[in-house]
């Protein structure tokens, strides 16, 4: 990974107050493919006890933002769904691997795979992204 290849990640994580809010470790953001974690905490889980569905769709939309972000040109969401497959819990630690799928001209196709400690499945995340003419 290069210091240029990685800067514009850097940049947008360095201002990413919500991440950052709720603990999310960037453990690799090479352009095109990105791991981030978070701890579950108590005030993460929802009425049932169990970890809030839009937190975890926060962290993969977190990997797939940094994933995505290969250049200096600003990099959004079009659009991104989510199929949940296993409950955790407040301790638990959730890791989102994030893969460009492909990239032509201004949009791209991502898939973003949610695990817990253990490996197990958590959730499948596919985010589509445009390219704006911003620049950071």
């Amino acid at each position: 990974m290069t210091d240029a290849a990685t800067a514009p990640n850097r940049a947008m994580m360095q201002r990413d107050l919500a991440s950052a809010a709720l603990g999310m470790v960037v453990e690799h953001d090479d352009p095109g493919h990105a791991v981030v974690s978070m701890q579950v905490r108590d005030d993460m889980t929802n009425g049932f006890g169990i970890t809030h569905g839009g937190l975890v769709f926060t962290l993969a939309d977190t990997a797939f933002a940094i994933a995505c972000n290969e250049d200096e040109n600003v990099t959004v969401a079009a659009g991104a769904d989510i199929t949940f497959l296993k409950s955790t819990v407040a301790g638990q630690t959730l890791t989102a691997t994030a893969v460009r799928r492909t990239r032509s001209g201004r949009t791209g196709l991502y898939d973003v795979s949610v695990v817990d400690e253990h490996g197990d499945a958590v959730a499948e995340f596919r985010g589509r992204s445009i390219s704006t003419n911003r620049t950071l």
